[in-house]
């Protein structure tokens, strides 16, 4: 490819695939952020500063996917709505800089779950590189690591529009309790996590051996639950089975988990 836009958010899938883009195409390469409502302020900083590490050209977009109905009515089709805005947006800035080629960062993992967004990162042109080149996500961690990005152990993140429960509207109100929730939980030293909005209650996610961590100690458990009642839930529940990527997924019909 000569020119590329690489859809970045500053994980370590599209960290190792900005770090390849500018190894390779150097200049004619540029890394590109969407600012939207759905995206941490921690995780956009982090984002600038391993782009500048990386040495790409960085630059933001704003998207603007909670003005659609589709995409905020919270169906099992919200990332269609959510990727087709990105590359929509992704599609006009690279025909404003003659760029002919999108590139985005899953890997050969992501093929085997419910994720209706790459059909629209399909639709709209968008390449795969590591996908083509049958890459996992144990190999883009070891190639993170040797490349010396600070991103190769970092924990899996994703929207914050992916913790509010499907069928429950996204809002900016939402989007922001979820965001501070999570904050205040990592304030506590606590790193892999998510919760869970599900109306009146946060469902908190940590790895099992971290659950002991949330319930032993009477003042820290005192302090996340009044910490996030704070925020306007009314229950603060701990999910026994600990965290795990895409669990709001395990409500869906099987049928609409294989929908194309």
């Amino acid at each position: 490819m000569s020119r590329v836009v690489v859809a970045y958010s500053g994980g370590v899938d599209s960290s190792l695939l900005a770090k390849v883009a500018r190894d390779v195409l150097g200049d004619e390469a540029v890394a590109v952020t969407a600012l939207s409502a759905s995206l941490a302020e921690s995780e956009r900083v982090e984002a600038a500063r391993v782009a500048a590490q990386i040495g790409i050209r960085h630059e933001v977009i704003l998207t603007q996917e909670l003005e659609n109905a589709d995409y905020r009515r919270n169906d099992r089709m919200r990332c269609f709505h959510c990727k087709a805005e990105l590359f929509d947006c992704l599609q006009r800035y690279a025909d404003a800089h003659g760029i002919p080629y999108m590139v985005y960062g899953p890997v050969v993992d992501d093929l085997g779950d419910f994720r209706p967004g790459m059909a629209a990162s399909r639709q709209r042109g968008a390449r795969a590189p590591m996908v083509e080149a049958g890459l996992r996500k144990a190999d883009v961690r070891a190639l993170a690591r040797r490349f010396d990005l600070p991103t190769w152990n970092k924990p899996a993140q994703a929207c914050l529009a992916s913790r509010v429960a499907y069928g429950t509207e996204v809002t900016v109100e939402r989007l922001s309790q979820v965001e501070r929730a999570e904050a205040l939980l990592r304030a506590e030293g606590l790193h892999e996590l998510r919760v869970r909005h599900h109306d009146a209650i946060a469902r908190i996610e940590v790895p099992a051996d971290a659950l002991p961590r949330l319930v032993v100690d009477p003042e820290r458990r005192r302090r996340i639950v009044d910490g996030i009642k704070a925020l306007g839930f009314a229950y603060v529940t701990l999910d026994l089975e600990g965290f795990r990527s895409g669990s709001m997924n395990e409500a869906l019909p099987l049928a609409d988990q294989d929908a194309p």
